[in-house]
C-alpha cells in the first residue's frame, strides 16, 4: 500500500542540533517556537496543517517532528497513527490544549514518544527534544574529540587545546556536525540539510562563509588547520590530513 511516505532508516544517535518538523497551524506561536528552535542551533522545517506535513514527511528525514493535535485539515492523532503505519520511527512530539488523560492516553496510543500540554515554558520544549534524540548515557561520550578539538554537546561549548572559542549558535553547530563526522567528506548538501534548513539557498555561499568564520577561529595563531576543502566535494575536518 503506497502510504505517501518514504521510509528511511532511522537510529537514536545523541543529535543535539536536530533536523526538525514543526507542526502547528497558529502562525503566531509556529514562528515564537520556529525562532527559539533556531536559536538553540536546530534546523526547522514548518507546515500549518497535515497537507504540507505528508509530503515533507515523504521527502525529507527528520529527527523528530513536533505535532500540533488540532490542524485545521485533520487530527495530529491521525497523522500520527499514518507515520506509525508507513513504518517511520521518527519521535514524535504532540503539543495540544486537551490535557485530559483520555486524551494523553489516545496520542500516546497512536504511536506518539512524547505530550506536551499547552501552555508549556520553552526550556521544556528543549529539554523534552534533547530526550527524544538522546541514546542511552552510558554510548554517550560526554565530549567529543578530534585531534586537539574538543566539543562539549551539552554545554555547547567547544575549544582547542587549552583556547576556549567563542562561537555562534550557527558556528559552533557547523563545528559538532563536523566533528562528529571527522575523516568523513561531507557536500553543502549534507551541511545544509543538517545544519541549516528548509531556508536555505543553495547558490549562496553562507556555508563557505560560515567555514572561514570557523577557521579564523579554530587557527588564529597560525595553528595547523583541521578543516579542509576537499575542492568539488565539500569540506573535511581532520587535524592528520595535510593542506593542498
Amino acid at each position: 500500500m503506497n502510504t505517501g511516505f518514504i521510509v528511511r532508516s532511522w537510529s537514536r544517535d545523541y543529535v543535539l542540533n536536530m533536523r526538525i518538523l514543526l507542526v502547528e497551524d497558529d502562525r503566531r506561536l509556529r514562528d515564537v517556537l520556529a525562532r527559539g528552535l533556531r536559536d538553540a542551533a536546530h534546523a526547522v522545517d514548518e507546515a500549518a496543517s497535515v497537507a504540507e506535513a505528508r509530503p515533507r514527511l515523504g521527502v525529507e528525514s527528520y529527527d523528530v517532528v513536533v505535532l500540533d493535535v488540532n490542524l485545521p485539515d485533520g487530527s495530529g492523532f491521525d497523522l500520527t497513527r499514518a507515520v506509525r503505519a508507513a513504518g517511520l520511527p521518527v519521535p514524535i512530539l504532540l503539543l495540544t490544549a486537551r490535557d485530559a488523560v483520555e486524551d494523553r492516553v489516545e496520542g500516546l496510543d497512536a504511536g506518539a514518544d512524547d505530550y506536551l500540554v499547552k501552555p508549556f515554558a520553552h526550556a521544556e520544549l528543549l529539554a523534552r527534544l534533547r530526550a527524544l534524540g538522546r541514546r542511552p548515557t552510558e554510548a554517550l561520550p560526554a565530549v567529543l574529540t578530534v585531534g586537539d578539538v574538543s566539543v562539549d554537546p551539552a554545554a555547547r561549548t567547544a575549544a582547542r587545546g587549552a583556547r576556549a572559542l567563542d562561537l555562534t549558535t550557527t558556528e559552533y553547530a557547523l563545528l559538532e556536525y563536523l566533528v562528529r563526522h571527522a575523516g568523513q567528506v561531507r557536500g553543502r548538501a549534507e551541511i545544509s540539510a543538517a545544519v541549516w534548513d528548509e531556508n536555505y539557498d543553495p547558490v549562496s555561499n553562507i556555508i563557505d562563509v560560515y567555514v572561514g568564520r570557523l577557521r579564523r577561529k579554530l587557527d588564529p595563531d597560525g595553528s595547523a588547520p583541521v578543516i579542509h576543502t576537499i575542492r568539488g566535494a565539500g569540506y573535511v575536518l581532520d587535524p592528520h590530513r595535510e593542506s593542498p
